[in-house]
């Protein structure tokens, strides 16, 4: 495909980049790939330059007046691209929840271990969903559950908001914890 998909509010809006003969601007704007102005050209000109080059016309800029266009190798600018969005991807944080599960009768090491672990989540600035898990009869004792997921709260050294207070799913119950 010769474009990228840009997301507007929820909305998937597929921008093509416009390459050599798909450009219908009659001028456009040209640049070398060293950076070089050439200036306002007519598209014929410019596709032949580009051509003389063995290289593409590429529009970078398609709202400008006239369009920019960049006589440049599609494969590397496409490359380049991709790389530049997968990078910016990688930056975003905030969006991964890390769960941590316990049981009903975990001890109290190893319950501090956990929180430990948790506390890690927190300064990475991720969420945390804090999970207890019933098994068979324990379903009957939710209270303590419920109780067990407190205390984990207040033991985090961290400060933290609760996004989701304790709260039963099936045979677990849950909390979602971030950090302020």
């Amino acid at each position: 495909m010769l474009g990228f998909s840009k997301v507007i509010k929820g909305l998937a809006i597929v921008q093509h980049t416009r390459i050599n003969r798909q450009i219908r601007a009659p001028r456009v704007r040209v640049i070398t790939d060293d950076g070089e102005q050439l200036g306002v050209l007519p598209l014929s000109e410019a596709l032949a330059k580009a051509e003389d080059a063995d290289l593409d016309l590429v529009e970078v800029s398609p709202n400008a007046d006239p369009p920019v266009c960049k006589i440049i190798d599609w494969g590397k600018y496409n490359y380049r691209k991709t790389k530049e969005q997968q990078k910016s991807r990688k930056k975003q944080k905030g969006g991964e929840v890390k769960q941590i599960r316990f049981g009903l009768k975990i001890g109290d090491h190893d319950l501090e271990v956990k929180l430990k672990k948790v506390e890690d989540f927190l300064k990475n600035g991720h969420k945390v969903k804090l999970s207890v898990f019933f098994r068979g009869r324990e379903m009957a004792h939710t209270n303590i559950g419920k109780d067990l997921l407190l205390k984990a709260i207040d033991a985090i050294n961290a400060e933290v908001i609760i996004d989701q207070q304790p709260q039963m799913q099936g045979r677990y119950m849950t909390a979602t914890i971030r950090s302020k």
